[in-house]
């Protein structure tokens, strides 16, 4: 039989997690009832520590961590509660089961030893047979414990892994942020009399909608409002097609292909049809988009147009009238055969047209209800008299109040305006595109 461990000895190899036992720190003011109870500890497998009082038991906690304490409740200078308190407040690695031997029987002594952190009680004299079933009961919780830590230290690795790749993918999203950001070049554009003016702002770091616009010839521009289902990488990518596909550019933008061999510009519901195709046959993915293509005659005021599941575009005329615009017609990339709708009006001097994505007419308030059509037509009613950015602003404020702040998805809109003479001529600090869509200098 092996002597008790002592506090001036060096650790033993292993004496923290002895197999199959564990390491136990004995207290008590009695040589004797130390002697007695650690003979019966290493006749069982354990290690065993002695300690005389609490300060030196405390020393002992510090030094080897001990897995379970055995301390006599009355004693010379600290009490056994008096130690379980302090005990509690060691910063250590693991748990550490605490006994109080006693011969206090009373409910309140075992509640106060309860309250001190103890967590369970031999009675004296102490029998070996009790004193091995409570061991055996301390360590089950240990073990529990332990694996209970172990599985909680994988849990913080693997985070720790996730966090990290957390932080790579919003640093590339957030360089993909800005690449979208980049697909609208311009925010505003002048084609003689019509000023054009976006909005466009992702509910994340990247979104699927898009807007712009480009001229087509002497008299016309083409305008377009899209958004893609989702809002993820996938969406970001397909929007990018589709800006390739629609820039300025003759030779990649579809909409001008046939301009370039001297024929009209590809109509609006053409339009439609080659991007149904192409998502149908090319992309083979379950994503789908809505549009509104416009082909506006900046001379006479006439537009053209193609909705495609997008949200009702909303023409407010001088008087202030409001009327929505378009059937609706049917999302692109669903069907083989869509029906698209064609739409056409006039823009005279003082009307504007409005066309919004569906995170503006489906914004919902806390309770569910949706702001719809006539929720955007009370705001454009609202600020009647802003125009261009000031105006879009101040939807997307509105939007906001509505919502208390939770945005769930992107938000977009085109304002196209047709400007009387004195409009333009009043505001000069107004810039944009020319109708070749170049910057003033």
């Amino acid at each position: 039989m092996s002597d008790p461990i002592r506090l001036d000895d060096p650790l033993p190899p292993g004496a923290l997690t002895p197999a199959p036992g564990r390491l136990v720190l004995l207290v008590d003011d009695s040589r004797a009832q130390r002697r007695m109870l650690s003979i019966q500890l290493q006749r069982a497998g354990y290690q065993v520590i002695e300690a005389e009082s609490g300060p030196e038991a405390l020393q002992v906690c510090r030094r080897y961590e001990p897995d379970i304490v055995l301390s006599d409740w009355i004693m010379p200078g600290m009490t056994g509660p008096e130690l379980c308190r302090e005990f509690r407040g060691l910063s250590r690695e693991g748990y550490g089961y605490f006994i109080l031997l006693t011969s206090k029987t009373e409910a309140s002594d075992i509640a106060y030893g309860l309250e001190a952190g103890a967590d369970d009680f031999l009675t004296k004299p102490i029998s070996g047979a009790e004193l091995r079933a409570r061991l055996r009961a301390g360590d089950r919780i240990l073990r529990f414990e332990e694996k209970l830590r172990a599985s909680n230290a994988q849990l913080q690795k693997t985070l720790d892994r996730l966090n990290l790749a957390q932080e790579a993918m919003d640093r590339d999203l957030r360089e993909a942020r800005k690449l979208q950001q980049g697909l609208v070049r311009e925010r505003s554009g002048r084609f003689q009399h019509f000023e054009l003016s976006l909005l466009l702002r992702p509910a994340g770091h990247i979104g699927g909608d898009l807007v712009g616009f480009f001229p087509i010839n002497q008299d016309r521009a083409g305008i377009f409002s899209i958004d893609v289902s989702g809002h993820g990488v996938t969406a970001a990518l397909l929007t990018a097609r589709l800006a390739a596909h629609l820039s300025g550019s003759t030779e990649q933008n579809v909409a001008l292909r046939a301009a370039q061999a001297g024929t009209e510009a590809v109509s609006p519901l053409a339009l439609a049809q080659f991007f149904n195709t192409m998502l149908l046959e090319e992309t083979q993915t379950d994503t789908y988009f809505t549009m509104v293509y416009a082909d506006l005659d900046f001379h006479s005021g006439e537009l053209r147009g193609v909705q495609a599941g997008h949200p009702h575009p909303l023409v407010q005329r001088r008087t202030g009238e409001i009327e929505p615009v378009g059937d609706g017609g049917m999302p692109i990339g669903v069907l083989a055969r869509p029906r698209f709708d064609e739409f056409r009006l006039r823009l005279n001097p003082g009307d504007r047209l409005l066309i919004a994505s569906d995170g503006i007419t489906e914004a919902t308030d806390p309770d569910g209800n949706l702001l719809g059509d006539e929720g955007v037509m009370n705001i454009a009613r609202g600020h009647r008299g802003l125009s261009g950015h000031n105006f879009l602003d101040a939807m997307s404020f509105c939007v906001s109040q509505f919502t208390h702040g939770e945005r769930r998805d992107d938000i977009s809109a085109v304002l196209i305006e047709h400007r009387e003479w004195g409009d333009r001529d009043a505001d000069p600090l107004r810039s944009g595109p020319d109708r070749r869509g170049n910057l003033p200098p």
